[in-house]
């Protein structure tokens, strides 16, 4: 029942009490005859009044529930915003600063709460400032996303080259409200370049499709995907709804419709990728001598083996170091305490390729972290320590 029904309803009592009103002259005792019809009417009223107090109450629950479940994913949505591995800002459509997750406090060198309310501007360089203005102004008469390689400068730090991926927030209307804008550090992407021996001559020649992290890569029929640089995680939907880790697909490798069998499969990029398709029919014309694909169909067949042996492991922590084992294996780069795993992962990340909570995965993370087995470095990066460091350390 609504407001305009329940007023409806008030409003039909009201004229039934008038008439019994009316059949009543003042002054003189009610006659007996119209006692029942008055006890009858009244009794009615209480009847439908009552109906009405209980569906308004059932309506507040529903309401109250629902603004219970709108808090939980406002705080979910708040806690992927600051968790998010790349710093991510949202802005009015002025560019004004409204929100700013921590590794954008941390790249920009200022505290969060002390960023909001700050123009965006002021930590760009000036002879891109007005760059940055024509995009806004563009942005607000049609275009829905919008990239900018400009120049960063953070507060008492170094500036750096980056690209800032703007999109829009709009109301029902239509109109623009805010901007979401995600800042790439250009200078930290060059470092995961892969090398030219990894990739194909022929692919190199073929337009590159870029795909941001958390983006779905299409599987197309009789079209397979080469990496050329990033990493794509596969999976498919097991009986229980979850999400199953079955590949991941690194620079170099090829994934696609003709590699599986499963029914469900979804790729889903890890990071920032870049990536060429190449039809089915053509493969083998793309391919050189170093890098054929029997050599990677036969990569991720070990790999997929390294998965099933991972998933095959009852407890949890034993399931998420193999997993970070094989990773190491798969895409870390030698430092100087061990390895770095070039991915950021978010622990959610790691939760669904375990077939675990990120609850679970965080406290396993900083048990891990007190027995010196890993660390995080300043960009948010895994590092796998060595033994032998860390055993020098303490010793």
């Amino acid at each position: 029942m609504n407001l305009e029904n329940f007023s409806k309803q008030v409003a039909s009592i009201n004229l039934r009490l008038g008439s019994l009103y009316q059949g009543v002259k003042p002054n003189l005792p009610i006659p007996v005859e119209v006692m029942p019809t008055a006890l009858k009417e009244l009794g009615f009223v209480s009847e439908e009044l009552q109906v009405a107090l209980e569906e308004l109450q059932q309506q507040n629950e529903e309401l109250h529930l629902a603004q219970v479940a709108l808090e939980v994913q406002k705080l979910r949505y708040q806690e992927l915003f600051d968790l998010a591995p790349n710093p991510y800002l949202v802005t009015d459509e002025q560019g004004i600063i409204q929100e700013a997750n921590h590794i954008a406090a941390t790249t920009l060198n200022v505290p969060q709460r002390f960023l909001i309310g700050k123009p965006l501007i002021v930590f760009i360089a000036e002879e891109k400032r007005q760059l940055f203005h024509v995009q806004l102004t563009e942005l607000k008469q049609a275009d829905n996303k919008a990239r900018l390689k400009l120049r960063i400068l953070p507060r008492n730090l170094q500036p750096f080259n980056a690209e800032l991926l703007i999109s829009k927030i709009s109301d029902w209307d239509e109109n623009l409200v805010g901007l979401r804008i995600c800042i790439y550090d250009i200078e930290d992407k060059l470092q995961l370049q892969p090398t030219n021996s990894t990739i194909t001559k022929s692919a190199l020649n073929l337009q590159k499709q870029i795909y941001l992290k958390g983006e779905i890569v299409p599987i197309k029929s009789q079209v397979i995907w080469q990496v050329c640089q990033g990493l794509v995680k596969l999976s498919t939907v097991g009986e229980n709804g979850e999400e199953v880790l079955v590949g991941l697909v690194g620079t170099g490798m090829i994934f696609g419709a003709n590699l599986t069998r499963l029914q469900t499969y979804q790729a889903t990029a890890l990071s920032e990728v870049q990536l060429v398709s190449i039809p089915w029919a053509e493969i083998d014309s793309y391919s050189s001598v170093d890098q054929n694909p029997i050599a990677q169909i036969n990569q991720r067949l070990h790999q997929t083996e390294a998965l099933l042996a991972i998933s095959g492991q009852r407890r949890v922590k034993d399931r998420f170091y193999q997993l970070l084992q094989l990773l190491k294996q798969e895409i870390g780069q030698k430092v100087e305490s061990g390895t770095r795993l070039n991915i950021r992962f978010t622990h959610q990340d790691f939760a669904d390729a375990c077939s675990t909570t990120r609850v679970t995965i965080t406290r396993l993370v900083g048990k891990l972290q007190k027995e010196g087995e890993i660390k995080v470095d300043s960009k948010n990066h895994l590092i796998l320590l060595e033994q032998n460091s860390t055993n020098s350390k303490s010793a």
